[in-house]
């Protein structure tokens, strides 16, 4: 049975030759691509929304879709429909695993994983991306990713991490995973982390208390805080450690 796969990059070469490369496996199918997590929700919600209607027409014909001759690399909706039963609730499963890299506009990878998970149970996610650092494996499997994995792995190595995924196991580069493991958790709290990404942003005490609607002396505490944390001399340092440790 073909595995259907979502690909979503901000980088359109990559996520190009990512496409390409998956699709010369027989058993692997590319059914979307995106360029960043809001779009990838938008194509699994279009998919799904396909395979509803293609389903429904189905149901009303009495008869299952009639079988089209179509390239194979076009998702259309009587093929996205008939791959796969429907998941929980009666729900279509757009895509049987979502390959999302981390670092992309409008959403990121980690938030798009978690928004996929909650939306579209029956999709895994599949997290490869160029960063591979242990505070991003720990946070995107929080978030739900079922794989971890960077993109200067094998093609084989990615592909067989995509069939273990869709299987119901998890693909995790082992180096990083024994990193995570001595890493250990970020320590910081969601707020602290909040305030370093502003002050990545190059934004004033005032201007991180009026983003984030907290008075400037609660900012203040939460920086003297990370910095405290991240062994950091300057709340521009805490955050540079922060960033490069994936905690944020």
């Amino acid at each position: 049975m073909t595995i259907r796969v979502l690909v979503a990059d901000d980088q359109a070469m990559i996520r190009g030759a990512l496409a390409g490369l998956l699709d010369l496996e027989s058993d692997i199918e590319v059914v979307a691509q995106a360029a960043d997590g809001a779009q990838a929700l938008e194509e699994l919600a279009r998919l799904a929304e396909s395979a509803s209607m293609s389903s429904d027409s189905a149901a009303n014909a009495g008869a299952p879709p009639a079988t089209r001759c179509t390239p194979r690399h076009a998702p259309t909706a009587d093929r996205v429909a008939s791959a796969r039963p429907n998941g929980p609730a009666g729900q279509p499963v757009p895509a049987d695993v979502a390959i999302i890299d981390i670092e992309m506009p409008r959403m990121d990878g980690i938030t798009a994983t978690q928004a996929i998970r909650a939306r579209f149970p029956g999709v895994r996610v599949l997290i490869v991306t160029t960063f591979g650092r242990p505070g991003y494996l720990q946070r995107a499997l929080d978030a739900g990713a079922t794989g971890f994995m960077v993109k200067d792995a094998p093609v084989e190595t990615l592909a067989e991490g995509v069939r273990t995924v869709a299987a119901g196991g998890r693909a995790i580069d082992q180096n990083l995973a024994l990193e995570a493991l001595s890493a250990g958790s970020s320590p910081l709290t969601d707020r602290e982390a909040d305030v370093l990404r502003e002050v990545e942003g190059g934004g004033t005490i005032a201007d991180i208390a009026h983003s984030l609607h907290l008075s400037q002396g609660t900012v203040r505490n939460h920086v003297s805080s990370a910095m405290l944390k991240m062994d950091a001399r300057t709340r521009a340092e805490a955050a540079s450690l922060a960033r490069a440790a994936g905690w944020l």
